[in-house]
């Protein structure tokens, strides 16, 4: 029997690499995104619906309970620079990248207590750890979803259920908007990175090693009033 997994905001980026790879490598894969897929396999069944809207959490209700899933993975993700004249679009940031993740777990998390197995993965970011003036939506919602997976990791501990919060630099994706991206890896790495973590399923798992100590920096720096 194969395994089954359920991607979400899978249409493009790190979410199309990963789907690509693990059907190469058996999987059934369900997925939802808000724009059509690019992907044309027996094994791989796509849904259409935005993570902010209210139709998304009855058809992934419905997804679940008639597909329970061993792993999911939540991808989706946007980015936008603060527009003071229009902030607007800070509130969409929050709701596709935590509020979204938060209604995909509520749903998803339960079925796999029930089940007593499971996966859940969620791509964050070292920007979890640090204030920006640029795009404060963008970091806010980062450090939500990492504070709210850790939580859930250790919530779920003894129910046979896993969670894991991946915690990417720079990845060579649409979402890299910043003029400077030291150390960006490209997509394929990414998805190496998952397979890693599907795998090993750690709690915590932060790439490339590299910027740790970076971030920590400039998280000094920032409190200290010098940048």
């Amino acid at each position: 029997m194969k395994q089954k997994a359920l991607f979400i905001g899978n249409s493009d980026g790190i979410g199309l690499a990963a789907t690509n790879r693990l059907l190469k490598n058996g999987w059934e894969i369900y997925g939802i995104s808000k724009s059509n897929s690019s992907i044309k396999d027996e094994n791989y069944h796509h849904n259409i619906a935005d993570v902010s809207e209210g139709n998304y959490q009855n058809l992934l209700s419905k997804l679940v309970q008639e597909n329970p899933p061993q792993l999911c993975i939540y991808f989706a993700g946007i980015g936008e620079f603060l527009n003071l004249s229009d902030m607007s679009k800070e509130v969409k940031v929050i709701d596709v990248n935590f509020t979204g993740m938060v209604r995909t777990a509520a749903i998803v998390i339960p079925e796999m207590v029930k089940q007593q197995h499971g996966h859940f993965i969620g791509l964050s970011s070292m920007a979890d750890e640090l204030i920006s003036l640029e795009a404060p939506s963008y970091n806010a919602s980062k450090a939500g979803f990492s504070n709210y997976l850790a939580g859930l990791a250790k919530a779920v501990k003894k129910k046979g259920v896993n969670v894991t919060n991946v915690r990417f630099g720079f990845v060579d994706t649409k979402m890299a908007k910043a003029d400077k991206k030291p150390f960006m890896i490209s997509i394929e790495k990414a998805v190496d990175h998952l397979e890693y973590c599907i795998k090993k399923k750690p709690v915590r798992y932060s790439t490339p090693k590299i910027m740790i100590p970076i971030v920590k920096l400039i998280k000094l720096i920032t409190s200290l009033g010098l940048l």
